[in-house]
């Protein structure tokens, strides 16, 4: 099966998966679930929740037993997506082709939709079935260290606190392993872990995610300079307009694209105790530092 008749389909899985899982609309109160579905159906391209499933098969696991830590990493995806277009955060009125959920919903409860987003994402990752080395404890601490201040909050408030300031690349890199390697890290581990992955595999894995969140963040911040907005589903050029430090900023757009191909180079090299089982990650790392949106 080709790579992209596999996502394709992992996303579709993904969607069922989110959709029987999440309040229906009709829930009450209706407004704040109709508001949690419009952003995590907005048409998002399942990057995580894919991760996590592409991680359990590499370690021999089972799709159904790692479904729900990938909804789970997707939840508290989109819960702060949700959070960062605010007017108090990045203050963004277009995601993924769309108004964004204050421009449609009003603030308050934008607010509020990511706050239930990120509170299912927990009751949903306690589901995930124990394995002989992993169990719903050590499920909830990876997602709640990740999503917590010293990661995904953390490298928020540094990517706050860093607008309108020249940062240096190492800075950066601060802000990045915080706000977009770490998820993704996480989503690979997670989807290991519910494969009964072995400590080995497990590092492979987070090393994998590591390098590949930063090339990925690489990636999108030279987008966000060569792309229109009609092809990024959301704002191009909105982080120079915001005075905002990204890696063509600071390194050049084309010593950017050698910064993304040499950390590619660096996730795949990580896969190696893994074998031929982490062909589809290989798949899903070469797709992501070629792709245009």
């Amino acid at each position: 099966m080709s790579l992209k008749i596999w996502l394709k389909a992992q996303q579709e899985t993904v969607d069922t998966a989110l959709d029987q899982i999440l309040p229906s609309e009709d829930t009450r109160p209706a407004t704040i679930h109709q508001a949690m579905r419009y952003s995590m159906f907005a048409g998002g391209k399942r990057l995580r929740p894919i991760l996590c499933l592409a991680a359990a098969e590499a370690c021999s696991g089972e799709e159904k037993n790692a479904l729900f830590p990938a909804c789970a990493v997707e939840v508290m995806h989109t819960y702060s997506l949700v959070h960062d277009d605010l007017p108090c955060m990045d203050d963004d009125s277009l995601r993924r082709g769309r108004p964004t959920s204050h421009v449609v919903y009003g603030e308050g409860i934008a607010v509020l939709a990511g706050d239930a987003l990120l509170t299912e994402a927990f009751a949903i990752i306690a589901q995930t079935p124990a394995t002989k080395r992993y169990n719903a404890r050590d499920y909830v601490l990876e997602l709640s260290e990740t999503g917590g201040s010293k990661k995904l909050i953390g490298g928020q408030v540094l990517d706050l606190e860093g607008e309108g300031k020249e940062l240096d690349q190492e800075q950066l890199v601060h802000i990045h392993e915080a706000k977009t390697a770490a998820l993704l890290c996480s989503s690979l581990r997670l989807g290991g872990m519910s494969a009964n992955c072995t400590a080995e595999e497990l590092q492979a894995l987070a090393d994998f995610g590591y390098n590949l969140g930063l090339a990925f963040q690489v990636i999108d911040d030279i987008l966000d300079v060569t792309q229109t907005t009609k092809q990024l589903g959301k704002t191009a050029g909105k982080d120079e307009s915001v005075d905002k430090s990204t890696y063509p900023a600071v390194l050049g757009l084309e010593e950017s694209k050698v910064e993304a191909a040499r950390l590619t180079a660096l996730a795949l090299n990580a896969l190696k105790p893994l074998g031929e089982n982490a062909a589809r990650l290989e798949q899903i790392a070469h797709y992501m530092l070629e792709r245009e949106f």
